[in-house]
């Protein structure tokens, strides 16, 4: 048990929780400094009961592990790695954020707004849909930092997963919105999440 107040446990876990504070924070203040105080929501933090459960889920195999093969927790470079995934994961996902502006929300509009305009500069000239590629990257992170083998692979299935049907969801709104100039550029331009065109 004393294992859960190491050195390593308390790196590992104090990392993580400043992780998704640092992440949901930065979320809702970049989300009022866009749209303003009176269009946003908490909803804008994006913690839903599933989201919460998850991870809770992850800590609890974190605290297991450690206990029971605290070895395991000891794999400074894959820790640090996926360290360096959340870095990479929030940079990609606040650039894609700060790029779109008013473009971009949390939740997929249906209906085109008059500040609606399709984004393709920036980080939108190398993948469509770099907020969730951003977001894949820091969830899977957040698990692969813990050295939790089990939640980085249902992080990734689960997280690829809802993006894999959310991406053509949102697309066929897109693809009414901008019509042609958005097809042209789902062509020449990859989603960002893998195996999803």
């Amino acid at each position: 048990m004393t294992e859960i107040f190491s050195d390593t446990g308390f790196r590992q876990l104090t990392q993580m929780f400043l992780a998704i504070i640092f992440f949901h924070t930065s979320e809702y203040i970049l989300a009022i400094a866009i749209h303003g105080r009176s269009r946003v929501t908490l909803s804008s933090l994006l913690i839903s009961k599933h989201y919460a459960l998850a991870m809770v889920i992850s800590v609890l195999e974190y605290l297991a592990e450690i206990v029971f093969f605290p070895g395991l927790k000891q794999h400074w470079w894959i820790s640090n790695f996926g360290l360096i995934m959340i870095l990479f994961g929030e940079i990609i996902r606040k650039t894609a954020i700060i790029t779109a502006g008013r473009s971009f929300t949390h939740l997929i509009k249906i209906r085109k707004e008059e500040h609606h305009r399709l984004v393709t500069g920036g980080v939108y000239q190398i993948m469509r849909h770099p907020s969730y590629s951003g977001f894949l990257v820091w969830s899977v992170g957040t698990q692969v930092m813990l050295c939790n083998p089990v939640s980085a692979i249902a992080f990734a299935v689960v997280v690829w997963r809802f993006f894999a049907e959310r991406i053509p969801y949102e697309e066929h709104y897109l693809k009414q919105f901008f019509g042609r100039q958005y097809v042209e550029y789902a062509q020449r331009v990859p989603s960002g999440v893998p195996f999803v065109k």
